[in-house]
């Protein structure tokens, strides 16, 4: 299968191990596209891109740049969107229903969504969408069996509207107990420091699904607890609540637990074990990148018929 993958040049998280495992799965065309690209797609193709040469076409470009080339995109064939930010459809922010509006215009188009439970609601809306969690990067993120001198913490971002909910918890949790929150650069200081960490506090409220930092920590050996998105997106994951991670829905369970493994730490080494040996078995990004490509595979949608798009914009007011 031949595939034109366009990603964006300046990404926040380093998603590179991902993409070239794409590349291993398939015959893999990748290109970069600065922010002058990606802002005018109709162009970049015109000056560079050959659409009968791929059998797909891969997008996974920044969201606020598609909605804007709707009429561009839709002449776009073969087109599959790679989306590790669709929950935001189903939170209140600034794209809360846009995703769906969206696909709707796109109706033959894949969606390959990181969130399980939001893959169903796109599905049942109607889109042809197909679950594949996110994951971590296994070059660079692993258990490097060093003493842990760091009892509580959370490592990333909570400087973000999606991330009210995060905040929030954190800081309420920093109330009651000694809590660090902090931030690194990239590479072997995020590694580090990770391995210095016993208990993952992870704080993925209201969001729907987990988000790469879950895996991240779970590679790297820590007790992992994870506010819980729901019985469904867990099954779909393998997590059992204190068997591979700890699961919790509010700073009391999270706390009463903690008790527990604070006064069993054989019982939360186990879990620490039972969690790196999932992630380093379902969930690094070269296993990941082998099922995107076994998602494109199948036929896509055929394109509807003429005049469907003045029908659709009548319908839901496009």
């Amino acid at each position: 299968m031949k595939v034109l993958f366009l990603v964006q040049k300046e990404q926040r998280v380093i998603l590179d191990r991902l993409y070239n495992s794409i590349q291993q799965h398939s015959e893999c065309d990748i290109r970069w596209l600065d922010r002058d690209e990606q802002a005018n797609l109709r162009r970049y193709f015109a000056k560079h891109v050959d659409t009968s040469a791929y059998d797909r076409i891969l997008f996974f470009l920044r969201f606020k740049q598609e909605i804007r080339q709707v009429s561009f995109i839709r002449s776009v064939p073969n087109l599959v969107i790679l989306e590790h930010d669709a929950y935001q459809n189903y939170i209140t922010c600034k794209y809360t229903g846009r995703f769906s509006g969206h696909y709707r215009q796109l109706p033959w188009a894949r969606i390959i969504s990181s969130g399980f439970d939001v893959t169903e609601r796109l599905r049942h809306e109607g889109f042809d969408a197909v679950f594949v969690p996110k994951g971590y990067d296994q070059t660079l993120l692993r258990d490097l069996g060093q003493p842990r001198d760091i009892e509580l913490a959370f490592v990333g971002s909570v400087n973000s509207v999606a991330y009210s909910g995060r905040k929030a918890l954190l800081d309420e949790l920093s109330q009651v107990e000694n809590l660090l929150v902090t931030r690194t650069k990239s590479g072997d200081d995020y590694l580090n420091t990770l391995n210095r960490i016993r208990f993952f506090v992870s704080a993925d409220v209201g969001m729907g699904e987990y988000m790469i930092k879950n895996f991240e920590a779970m590679a790297c050996g820590c007790v992992l607890f994870a506010f819980n998105q729901g019985e469904s997106e867990n099954q779909a994951l393998g997590f059992i609540d204190m068997q591979n991670i700890v699961l919790y829905r509010d700073i009391a369970e999270l706390r009463s637990k903690l008790d527990i493994l604070r006064k069993a730490p054989e019982t939360a080494h186990q879990i620490a074990q039972s969690g790196r040996a999932l992630a380093e078995s379902s969930y690094s990004f070269y296993q990941l990148g082998q099922e995107i490509v076994k998602a494109m595979a199948p036929p896509l949608r055929p394109h509807p018929a003429p005049g469907w798009l003045t029908t659709l914009r009548n319908r839901w007011g496009i």
